[in-house]
């Protein structure tokens, strides 16, 4: 074999060489470059990341009530005659709300006057023979004398008595008096009127309020926790939070939690509130939110109330620094190179957002770019998809093993 032939076997080996180790190396990556078929890797939209990055927060139900609520009871031993106002009606304090019945009180009056008089008449009476005793007393003979003093004495002790009666039967006409006075209760606050139960009972026979007034003026939010929630939340007094329009989620307002009540039980009837009591017995408890501006919102608006971590000021793109790779020295994301293919996209990070454990996104990427959750075995050029179902998790890509990129931090 001459030396021309021997070069040309050895290049050729080389070359069938090298391109089995090639061919090697795209079976064990997936099919890097070309990418195997079977290798496909999910991408959501940023914009949508973004929005359901900001629902990651906890939120409770809450609604918007007045600062303050007065509850007007109804005496049980009256009845009312005239109610002088409606539900929803605005009021100011002094504002007659309803008038008591007082046909009976007077009847009262009228007879107590008359036991007046009559005690009056008695002590009168006792009076004159009193003095009429005490005159007969001084020439009367010593062996009366006894007689006469024993006689005194007693009509003294039915004088004091007839005294102390009239004290009391005086002191009961001045309370009728003074019910027929008070007979037309007015508003001690100006407000709107919620609610009038003309019964003053609830639905199991309990005492409630006959009206309840809510004031006018600055709002908050009521919320309500169940007993796994408030041990868990993390709520405590003092804490900033957002009160999140349900309609518009871009509307919001801040403020502070200012009262966990865990001695009350939040009225979920009442409230509004529409949530899984957990099984019977579970206990809910109230919180309220003093706002730092109520403008905007309507008494009675259903609302949520969340942390406050920044969420409600945060401008541009702030991503789950888990989408966030370092591995090779500059920050990039894994995104769709906008022909369905994957390639590693470089963006320049700006602040972290500890509590929200996000990264703001100064360049790079826009809300209208897709991008991946970054794994192991990830490569430039694999198929994208928009549809979680078309990834095949039997794959190579998804056979591979060692360690995965390194995240953010």
């Amino acid at each position: 074999m001459n030396k021309k032939k021997l070069t040309l076997i050895i290049v050729i080996a080389a070359v069938i060489v090298l391109a089995a180790a090639a061919g090697a190396a795209v079976l064990i990556r997936g099919g890097a470059g070309s990418g195997s078929k079977e290798d496909k890797v999910y991408v959501e939209r940023v914009g949508d990341l973004i929005w359901m990055d900001s629902g990651a927060v906890s939120s409770y139900s809450g609604k918007v009530e007045s600062q303050e609520t007065w509850e007007v009871k109804k005496d049980a031993e009256k009845e009312v005659k005239e109610v002088l106002v409606e539900a929803g009606q605005s009021v100011e304090a002094g504002t007659p709300l309803f008038i008591y019945d007082t046909g009976e009180t007077e009847m009262q009056i009228a007879q107590a006057q008359l036991e007046l008089e009559g005690i009056g008449n008695d002590i009168s009476n006792y009076n004159s023979q009193i003095a009429e005793l005490q005159k007969e007393k001084k020439n009367a003979p010593q062996d009366q004398q006894l007689d006469y003093t024993t006689q005194i004495q007693s009509l003294q002790t039915s004088l004091k008595q007839a005294e102390y009666d009239k004290r009391q039967k005086q002191s009961e006409i001045d309370s009728y008096q003074k019910s027929i006075d008070n007979a037309t209760v007015t508003s001690k606050i100006a407000g709107v009127v919620k609610e009038i139960n003309e019964s003053g009972m609830d639905m199991y026979g309990m005492e409630q309020a006959y009206m309840t007034i809510l004031s006018t003026g600055d709002y908050r939010v009521k919320g309500s926790l169940d007993e796994q929630s408030y041990y868990y939340s993390g709520l405590t007094v003092g804490q900033d939070v957002v009160v999140r329009s349900r309609v518009d989620e871009s509307r919001t307002w801040k403020g502070k939690i200012s009262l966990i009540d865990t001695e009350g039980t939040a009225d979920m009837e009442n409230s509004g509130y529409i949530e899984d009591n957990g099984g019977e017995g579970a206990s809910k408890y109230p919180f309220y939110v003093e706002l730092e501006s109520s403008d905007g919102l309507i008494l009675g608006q259903h609302v949520f109330i969340e942390p406050d971590y920044g969420q409600g000021q945060q401008e541009g793109i702030h991503l789950d620094a888990g989408y966030i790779v370092t591995d090779d020295g500059d920050p990039y994301v894994w995104t769709d190179d906008g022909s369905g293919r994957l390639e590693k996209r470089t963006v320049e990070l700006g602040g972290l957002n500890e509590e929200m454990n996000q990264y703001e996104i100064v360049s790079g990427l826009t809300e209208e770019d897709f991008i991946a959750w970054p794994m192991e075995g990830m490569y430039e050029g694999v198929r994208t998809v928009m549809d979680a179902e078309e990834v095949n998790y039997e794959s190579p890509l998804y056979q591979q093993e060692g360690e995965s990129a390194e995240v953010a931090e």
